[in-house]
């Protein structure tokens, strides 16, 4: 529609000060005689955009020119309020400025829409705090001191020191090349390189960060979503993970599925219970794994997982077996 059109124009001249008809008609996916006809509109509308001649000339807007969302409609004002209710921000320390620009976009709406997109916002609840069992879910907290340091060398291509806390390993100081950030389940991920080699590191392990003046060695451009799904399918098949074979009380799925690496196939029995074929950290993981699910669980496979579960009930069995 040509209305969303002019504002995504506007908005285009905002963000960037000063824009060719050229320039424009790429961004717009329009010609730019149908740039120029728009120029033309906004002029007569009272927008206030001029024309600089000469190599480097353009259409700007004269400064400190400020337009409300009038382009929102209400499914997009819906959209940008959902978003707003996620708890993802949290793990990068922008909850606070997320939810001033949420009061942003509702104080910018056309009032035929503030009230309805306001009011429909309130019915949809994203990602809770507890799920139905009243169980709580795992917040990690990132101080946002750190969170802010953090965001700072991703965004300026600065590498970045950070002194982090491995599972298990005395904290350190480190210095990476950070690529960008990761929010899975509210825990929030550095994605960087240090050496070249590529490196994650959990936010809530870094204990304090600071961002250097050097730039970062790493690509202009990077495709997050496959990078996270490369270095998740390495970090599932690497190390000394191991692969189990379990039936399992659907009632205690979710259970299992949250504690295991990955789910690698899934069937269910005659008897309605699940064959699940999943992989564990190491042998450790997959013995307590399931030792917590109890007589909801049945290990079918590896033999040594089976010994180990049996000889653990046996233990305990004999220690409560006889009379103190």
């Amino acid at each position: 529609m040509r209305a969303d059109r002019l504002v995504s124009l506007v908005l285009l001249l905002r963000q960037h000060g000063r824009l060719s008809a050229a320039a424009l008609s790429r961004e717009l996916e329009v010609s730019t005689r149908t740039v120029l006809r728009d120029i033309e509109a906004l002029s007569a509308a009272g927008v206030p955009v001029y024309a600089e001649r000469g190599r480097h000339g353009g259409f700007a807007l004269l400064p400190g020119f400020r337009t409300e969302l009038t382009g929102l409609n209400q499914d997009e004002a819906l959209a940008l309020l959902v978003a707003g209710s996620r708890r993802g921000a949290q793990a990068f320390g922008l909850g606070s400025a997320l939810a001033s620009a949420m009061l942003k976009v509702v104080d910018a709406l056309p009032d035929s829409y503030r009230d309805t997109a306001a009011g429909a916002a309130e019915r949809l609840l994203i990602d809770p705090e507890i799920d139905l069992l009243s169980r709580r879910l795992a917040d990690e907290e990132v101080p946002d001191a750190i969170a802010a340091e953090v965001l700072r060398a991703v965004f300026a291509g600065h590498k970045l020191q950070i002194h982090y806390a491995a599972v298990g390993q005395t904290p350190k100081w480190r210095t990476v090349d950070p690529i960008g950030l990761v929010t899975v389940r509210d825990r929030g991920y550095l994605l960087a390189t240090k050496s070249g080699a590529d490196r994650t590191y959990r936010l809530s392990r870094v204990l304090a960060a600071k961002e250097l003046d050097e730039p970062a060695q790493r690509p202009d451009r990077v495709d997050l979503d496959r990078a996270w799904q490369e270095r998740s399918t390495r970090f599932r098949t690497g190390g000394d993970q191991v692969t189990v074979l379990v039936r399992l009380n659907p009632a205690r799925r979710e259970e299992l599925v949250g504690t295991a690496l990955a789910v690698l196939a899934e069937e269910t029995d005659a008897d309605g219970w699940l064959r699940m074929e999943v992989t564990f950290q190491d042998q450790r993981h997959a013995e307590w794994a399931l030792w917590q699910l109890t007589l909801s669980a049945e290990a079918l496979s590896p033999q040594w997982l089976r010994d180990s579960l049996r000889e653990r009930a046996t233990a305990i069995a004999t220690r409560y077996g006889t009379s103190s």
